[in-house]
């Protein structure tokens, strides 16, 4: 197998040089299903699970039949909270419950490097030199994308000590900048670029190798 390789550019978007890639990280096969099991349970983890509804056991009032049993000529009713009455209860509503979805440590490395490799696949895997910005700044990170000819939506990975570039980035429509701590492969997938920085590559390599 041909030697992974990545260019690495600069803020100004110009080429600085080169780096090696882990064949274990950017040159396997994709796992889709793994891929689509883990980002349904990181959505499903999102989810606060506190919807409620009242049935008619939780509906106050109608604590008597609402007329007689008998000699009305209608269908006999025993409270007016029943589910076909306005203002009864609910019948099959939400209750408060949990989405959380069991995944493996295991599988969520697998779907990382799935989502890595497909991007590197793809030709929309970028390296940065490093992100150092030196205040906060979210039109020099406009000038950045701009260098960097990056349209469309793209996720920014940066070191967790990348204070000012997270700040710098964060503000912008098209772009979410994570921590590479906080690495996933929702966000992997979910973007038309997906951009390191080469202390970030670093972490991954580390983490996924």
């Amino acid at each position: 197998m041909a030697t992974l390789k990545l260019d690495i550019q600069n803020l100004a978007g110009e080429k600085v040089g080169s780096a090696k890639l882990a064949e274990g990280v950017f040159a396997v096969t994709p796992n889709v299903h793994v891929m689509h099991q883990v980002v349904r349970a990181q959505l499903a983890e999102v989810r606060q699970g506190t919807h409620a509804t009242r049935t008619r056991g939780m509906t106050s009032g109608g604590g008597r039949k609402p007329f007689r049993q008998k000699g009305t000529g209608h269908a006999r009713q025993g409270t007016i909270r029943a589910p076909h009455y306005r203002g009864g209860g609910v019948v099959f509503g939400p209750h408060p419950r949990s989405y959380e979805m069991k995944v493996n440590r295991r599988e969520i490395k697998l779907a990382l490097r799935s989502a890595l490799s497909a991007k590197y696949a793809d030709g929309v895997l970028r390296l940065l030199e490093n992100a150092d910005f030196e205040k906060p700044s979210t039109k020099a990170a406009v000038a950045v994308l701009q260098a960097l000819e990056l349209p469309g939506r793209v996720t920014l990975v940066v070191a967790d000590d990348d204070i000012n570039a997270f700040l710098s980035f964060r503000n912008l429509q098209q772009v979410r900048v994570i921590p590479v701590s906080e690495m996933n492969t929702y966000d992997f997938i979910d973007n038309q670029n997906l951009v390191l920085t080469k202390a970030a590559l670093d972490r991954v390599e580390e983490v996924l190798a």
